[in-house]
């Protein structure tokens, strides 16, 4: 098997569904999709209150953007029939271990019973032919083992939202075994995914309870940073990374098919993985009037050892991280004060993604 070397002219013209458009991720992913020239359909949420990317970068240009509940089936079967995706990207979700705590009914519903919604209707309209489900490193059972984590191990969840991930990734395991199978591949012609990946980084990210949102927060205001987890080692990257990666699995899915099927890893490299506090330290370099930090005792459970293997990745399409942690800091902090300066958003995340396509 040849490995896929992400090509634009593959998205020029393409339909693709895109669910999450408002939120962090999702808008890097949509103005990727628009400089291509894809034929974006978003669905999702409003944008959160206060600052948002989709706001600042004026994601909305240049997109069909919906806004709807993936838990409302009708609405959510009304779009996929009005755009007929060929292609599927399914990052809508309740994406943050806090808000799962504090909501775990809405958490299950949305990252669940909102797959299950887009499932269905992918399977009653039947344009697409790849959908790449994204979920999180966080759907692993978490031994706090020294080694990297594999696609094929034991799936688990100690929180609510951990939990809700790991049951996305069965359920998608469950609904492509049920309705679109190798074995018929050539009678059905979907090839369905699910991709984990690391802590991810980069300018735009507003979300409470998040390590560097919150730094940057803390900062601008002149306060110190609390660190609840100081030793905890994560798999930093900058968002840009996964997301080439989605972009490379769903054209693999598109061209390959079901050779391409099931879960793959994103992570970074293994000197990318660092401790919370080796992180904010790092930061803290670049930003010379950096008021410090305090460290408090954590009050929910987080997991303190966690690495990905992306070796499946590496090898079968040929991905790889192209940010080290430094570069994904002095981009995303550069972001950080382009916004604080009053900069265009849009032109400074263009940029930033012209950048990082010179890298590939």
């Amino acid at each position: 098997m040849e490995a896929v070397a992400l090509n634009p002219a593959f998205w020029q013209g393409k339909r693709v569904l895109l669910t999450g458009h408002t939120g962090f991720k999702g808008g890097w992913l949509a103005l990727w999709l628009q400089q291509w020239g894809a034929r974006v359909t978003g669905f999702a949420l409003p944008a959160v209150a206060g600052p948002s990317l989709f706001e600042l970068a004026r994601v909305a240009e240049g997109i069909d953007s919906r806004i709807g509940d993936l838990r409302d089936l009708p609405a959510l079967l009304q779009v996929v029939e009005d755009c007929k995706p060929e292609v599927v990207l399914h990052l809508a979700a309740q994406p943050l271990v806090s808000e799962g705590y504090r909501d775990p009914v809405g958490t299950y519903a949305s990252n669940v019973m909102g797959t299950l919604h887009l499932l269905e209707a992918i399977r009653r309209v039947g344009s697409v032919r790849a959908c790449v489900v994204v979920t999180t490193d966080k759907v692993y059972a978490n031994n706090e083992w020294p080694w990297p984590y594999r696609e094929n191990e034991p799936l688990g969840g100690h929180d609510p939202y951990s939990s809700s991930k790991a049951c996305c990734e069965l359920l998608v395991q469950s609904f492509a075994a049920s309705y679109f199978p190798a074995s018929r591949h050539a009678a059905h012609g979907v090839a369905v995914a699910t991709a984990r990946a690391g802590n991810v980084l980069g300018g735009g990210d507003f979300a409470p309870d998040r390590l560097v949102p919150d730094i940057l927060k803390a900062w601008s205001g002149g306060e110190p940073v609390t660190l609840r987890y100081p030793e905890a080692i994560r798999p930093w990257q900058h968002v840009l990374d996964p997301l080439a990666g989605y972009l490379q699995l769903a054209q693999g899915l598109h061209e390959q098919g079901m050779p391409l099927a099931g879960a793959w890893n994103f992570g970074p490299s293994e000197s990318d993985c660092s401790t919370v506090g080796e992180l904010v330290g790092r930061l803290a370099s670049l930003w010379p009037e950096a008021p410090g930090l305090v460290v408090e005792a954590a009050q929910m459970h987080e997991a303190g050892l966690l690495r990905l293997d992306s070796n499946r990745a590496r090898q079968l399409l040929g991905w790889r991280s192209r940010w080290p942690l430094q570069q994904c800091l002095q981009q995303t902090l550069a972001w950080h004060r382009h916004w604080r300066e009053g900069a265009d958003m849009r032109a400074t995340c263009l940029a930033q993604l012209a950048d990082y396509w010179r890298c590939v």
